[in-house]
Order: C-alpha cells, then sequence, then structure tokens
C-alpha cells in the first residue's frame, strides 16, 4: 500500500480505532496432518478461546490476556480440536506480574499442565530463542491458530496457518503512531501490513516462528479490523523475555 494510501486509510479510521486482542488467521490454509507439533489450543470450559505453543514437556507460553475465567485446559497433538482430542489439565497460570493489557506490553503467560504419564509423539516443543535478539526486518516467518476465518467468521476446527514476514520495528512503530497508538517495548510487528494475509480474533497467544524458533506471541492488532492490509500485528517478542521464562520454568518445576 502506498504511503497517500496509509494516510488516507488512517485519517478515516484514526478516530475509531484502537489496539485489540489479535484472534484469527487470515488468507491462511489448512496446516497438514502431522505438522506444527508444537501448537496448543487454549481453552475455557471446553471451547477454544487461544492459542499456545509447547516449550517445555509440561509448560506451554501463551499471552497474559487469554488469563479468563472457567476451567483453563489445552488440547495438543492434533491440528483438529473437534470430537475426541486429548486434553490436558492446567495447573498454574504464570502471568507477568506487570501486566494489564495488550496495549502496554508485558502480554506474556506459562501454563504449568499436569504431568502427563504417557509420552506422545504426536507433541514436540518447539525451540525458543537461545539469547535477546531481534528479528531482520523481511524474515519468513509463519503464524497459525484456531480462530475465525475471513470467509465464515466461524472459528475454525482445523489448524490454519500463514505466511508473514517480520516488518522493522521502528517502521512499525511509526505506522502505529498514525493511528494514534504508542507502541509497547518489546514487542516485535509481522504481518497485516502490506499484505492481505496475518492473525486476527482466537489467535491470540500462538507463536510466530521463524526459522523453527518461536520468536513471538501473538498479541493485538486493530480493533475489529482484519481486512488487511492496515497496520502491522504485533507480537510479544520472547527473546527480551527469556530471563522471566527460565526463572519461572525453575520455580515451578
Amino acid at each position: 500500500m502506498s504511503v497517500l494510501g496509509l494516510q488516507l486509510l488512517f485519517t478515516v479510521l484514526a478516530g475509531t480505532l484502537a489496539a485489540s486482542s489479535g484472534h484469527e488467521i487470515i488468507n491462511g490454509k489448512k496446516a497438514r496432518d502431522g505438522t506444527l507439533k508444537y501448537m496448543a489450543s487454549v481453552q475455557i470450559n471446553g471451547t477454544h478461546k487461544c492459542g499456545g505453543f509447547l516449550i517445555a514437556p509440561n509448560f506451554v507460553l501463551t499471552a497474559a490476556h487469554c488469563d479468563k475465567s472457567g476451567e483453563m485446559t489445552v488440547v495438543l497433538g492434533t491440528t483438529n480440536i473437534e470430537g475426541d482430542v486429548k486434553r490436558r489439565q492446567v495447573q498454574r497460570k504464570i502471568k507477568h506480574e506487570l501486566f494489564k493489557r495488550s496495549q502496554d506490553g508485558n502480554d506474556i503467560m506459562l501454563l504449568k499442565l499436569r504431568p502427563n504419564k504417557k509420552s506422545d509423539e504426536k507433541v514436540t516443543p518447539v525451540k525458543l530463542p537461545s539469547k535477546d535478539q531481534s528479528s531482520k526486518a523481511s524474515t519468513k516467518c509463519l503464524v497459525a491458530g484456531w480462530g475465525f476465518t475471513k470467509d465464515s467468521r466461524e472459528t475454525a476446527k482445523d489448524l490454519q496457518v500463514v505466511k508473514v514476514k517480520t516488518i522493522d520495528t521502528e517502521e512499525c512503530k511509526s505506522v502505529w503512531k498514525q493511528a494514534r497508538v504508542t507502541l509497547p517495548e518489546n514487542v516485535l510487528c509481522a504481518g497485516g501490513y502490506d499484505t492481505p494475509k496475518g492473525a486476527c480474533q482466537g489467535d491470540s497467544g500462538g507463536p510466530l516462528v521463524c526459522n523453527d524458533v518461536a520468536v513471538g506471541i501473538v498479541s493485538f492488532n486493530l480493533r475489529g479490523d482484519c481486512n488487511y492490509p492496515n497496520v502491522p500485528n504485533v507480537f510479544t517478542n520472547i527473546s527480551k523475555f527469556l530471563p522471566w521464562i527460565r526463572k519461572k520454568m525453575r520455580a515451578n518445576s
């Protein structure tokens, strides 16, 4: 989209749009069975609410804003979450202490699962960054989830995946500033901008995976507007929270 086009878009929308928790895969495709073995469906009272991803045998990483009232469980090891699924109980929710809302940052939460007595070859943790780093702009990545699809506006039963590219953080901040939103620290951006693809409403908490490493957590986009391209999708930058993740996992192992 041209700079002039973006300026016109923001002139019309800036007064009514605000940041909103992201939830659905836009213009993606069905994930192949047996792939993305780290993906998790975070559910409340048996209904899908958010995405998540396995980072250790008994730990799932997701977004802090996915903490809702009701019985939280996690479904792992399947691309289809309808019918007979393997459900894990959440033993403890470990939300970042400084989290208030997605737009203020620190949108990260660990879920400690009750131990699974049997190993499952259909489930494999995803790798995390080894150090504090930022992804280079235009890095090819993927986002996946079970949120609504653009066509049906119904929750997807089959895991959807879409390829996106990372966006320079300073450029991302500048574009969001035109929409009158100041981005928090420790985020990164990908998809939704200069492309018809990205995450939106149900996909919150899912991973941004680049080169087989989970580098981000789906956090937010513009409220109710998944008609991309508009502004970049915003993700929690996992590498900035590595000390916190390690500390909490040790304390709750």
